[in-house]
C-alpha cells in the first residue's frame, strides 16, 4: 500500500513525556496517534485499534490490532502486553487499562515503524535479584541454608525460617529467600 509507506516515511511521533521515577522520555499511545490523525486525513486512510482479551494456560493479556485502510487496502499489525490484576497501586480496571495501552502502542509501532529501540519501556527494566556475598558466610553455613529452603514448601514456614538467621547475616542471604519466594508465589 503505497498510501501507508508515505505515512510510515512523514510520521514523526517524538518522545514528548516524561517518567520523573525512571528519568526518561517516551511517547504514549495517544501521542502517536495525535501526530498520526492529520497525515490519515492527508493520505485519505483510516486506522481503527480493536483489543482482544486472551490467555495461555494461566497468563491473561490484552492483544491489540491495528488496521489501517484508504478503502481499498488493509493493512493490519498486532501487539500483546500481559495484564497482572495483582499490580501494585492499580484496580483491576486501571491494570487492563494499561495492558491495552502498551499494547496498542506496540501495535501501532509495528504498523507505523515507528522504532523504540532505545526508549526505556521496550527494555525489561526488572531489576536483577542482588546475589549474596558469600564470602562473609562460611560453606557449611551456607550449604545448610541452601538444604534447608530446598525442603520449605509454604510462606509462613519460609518467613519463620528467615527470622533464624542471624541478623548481620540477612541480607547477604536475602535473595536466596526472595528466588524461594517466587518459587512459592508460582506454585500457589
Amino acid at each position: 500500500m503505497e498510501k501507508l509507506i508515505k505515512i510510515q516515511n512523514e510520521l514523526k511521533a517524538p518522545k514528548n513525556q516524561y517518567n520523573s521515577f525512571g528519568k526518561y522520555k517516551y511517547r504514549s499511545c495517544e501521542d502517536i496517534l495525535e501526530a498520526l490523525k492529520p497525515l490519515l486525513l492527508i493520505h485519505g486512510c483510516t486506522v481503527v485499534i480493536q483489543d482482544e482479551v486472551k490467555s495461555v494456560g494461566e497468563m491473561v493479556f490484552v492483544e491489540a490490532k491495528a488496521t489501517i485502510t484508504d478503502g481499498e487496502t488493509i493493512m493490519h499489525a498486532t501487539a500483546q502486553a500481559g495484564i497482572n490484576p495483582n499490580k501494585k497501586g492499580m484496580d483491576i480496571s486501571q491494570s487492563f487499562g494499561s495492558s491495552s495501552s502498551y499494547a496498542r502502542k506496540y501495535a501501532l509501532n509495528g504498523l507505523f515503524l515507528i522504532d523504540d529501540t532505545t526508549e526505556l519501556d521496550s527494555k525489561d527494566n526488572t531489576q536483577e535479584p542482588s546475589k549474596p556475598n558469600i564470602q562473609t558466610i562460611p560453606n557449611e553455613e551456607l550449604k545448610e541454608i541452601t538444604d534447608n529452603l530446598a525442603g520449605i514448601e509454604d510462606m509462613e514456614s519460609l518467613n519463620n525460617y528467615f527470622k533464624t538467621i542471624p541478623n548481620p547475616n540477612r541480607p547477604q542471604i536475602k535473595s536466596l529467600f526472595t528466588g524461594k519466594k517466587i518459587q512459592l508465589q508460582k506454585a500457589s
